[in-house]
């Protein structure tokens, strides 16, 4: 029997995800990253402040055909955090950190048509992205959210998991997001949610804002790939795909229209390819005390854009949530 989540199969974690939602504005965060290093400092008010953990970047860059671009060295980046200048302690040129994936699989009526496709698809992905260090996870969502998988290195389970996905009637997509991002949250590595949906939300409880908080908190890169089978169709729910953009961009992913299975392919192919071929950047924050949400910046510098062309694109989160122990 598939775990299930939310309000979808038993209610205690429903209760759960409310309690949690409405905590989100009133307790402070904490978010995880690899590594740590157990360092404190008392400040007036009795707080304790713990600001040197090891901020982690990764970082993807490509060029003007989307290909991504190798060939950078730490000198080429420019970090900012809140517009102050960090130093750069750790630099890899292809991030050989474990992945963890949860698969978010759309199986509403909308997508009933197109989920054989996807389906294919995504055994095809589990195949060629599936090292022994990595794992995968498989969501499906409609009206509810279900967990039909839990994390594995074995691509047989993915796929047989895969096989077994059940159509419903809405689709919780911001659910969906929430739930996999939990489920990532404390895991060690990078981290990613590959969303394969039309991109429209007819029934979650989570809203937009919770889900890119419960994402950014997490350390998720989001990859969404948006199904449209037909190109100018007047149903289509263009706010819900601009929000998975938007979602993608904040996140350090990106997103991807497919209308085909060759289409679905070269999205899964592309987002491989980019998750094999990451910078990671990391860095201690200079400033010890600043805003719950801190916002990251990167990007190449002038020497940089005169040697490797001024058409090279950097993909990165945008923030992370700082640490605070009351």
């Amino acid at each position: 029997m598939p775990n299930s989540f939310g309000r979808y199969a038993y209610n205690g974690h429903y209760m759960k995800l409310h309690f949690a939602s409405l905590l989100l504005c009133v307790l402070p965060i904490t978010a995880y990253s690899a590594p740590q290093i157990p360092q404190q400092s008392a400040v007036p008010g009795g707080t304790i402040e713990v600001n040197v953990r090891l901020v982690n970047v990764l970082t993807s860059v490509e060029d003007r055909t989307g290909a991504p671009y190798g060939g950078l060295q730490k000198e080429d980046f420019r970090l900012t955090e809140d517009g102050e200048v960090q130093k750069v302690a750790v630099f890899e040129k292809q991030s050989e950190l474990p992945l963890s994936i949860v698969m978010a699989m759309d199986t509403s009526m909308s997508t009933r048509k197109d989920l054989p496709l996807e389906v294919a698809s995504a055994r095809r992905f589990t195949r060629a992205i599936l090292r022994p260090v990595d794992a995968v996870a498989v969501f499906q969502f409609s009206t509810f959210v279900s967990q039909v998988q839990g994390f594995t290195s074995d691509a047989r389970s993915v796929e047989q998991a895969l096989s077994h996905l059940k159509t419903g009637v809405a689709t919780a997509l911001y659910d969906a997001i929430y739930l996999s991002a939990e489920a990532l949250e404390k895991r060690k590595g990078r981290k990613v949610i590959v969303l394969i949906t039309d991109g429209g939300d007819t029934s979650s409880k989570t809203n937009y804002a919770e889900a890119l908080r419960a994402a950014q908190i997490a350390e998720a890169m989001i990859f969404s790939i948006i199904m449209v089978p037909i190109q100018a169709d007047a149903g289509r729910d263009t706010g819900g795909e601009h929000a998975l953009m938007q979602l993608s961009e904040d996140t350090g992913g990106r997103y991807f229209y497919a209308s085909s299975i060759t289409q679905l392919d070269e999205a899964f192919r592309r987002i491989s390819d980019e998750l094999r071929t990451q910078y990671l950047l990391a860095y201690y924050p200079n400033r010890k005390v600043g805003a719950e949400f801190r916002r990251i910046h990167l990007e190449l510098t002038p020497a940089a854009l005169e040697r490797h062309g001024r058409s090279l694109k950097l993909r990165y989160r945008t923030g992370y949530y700082n640490s605070k122990i009351e």
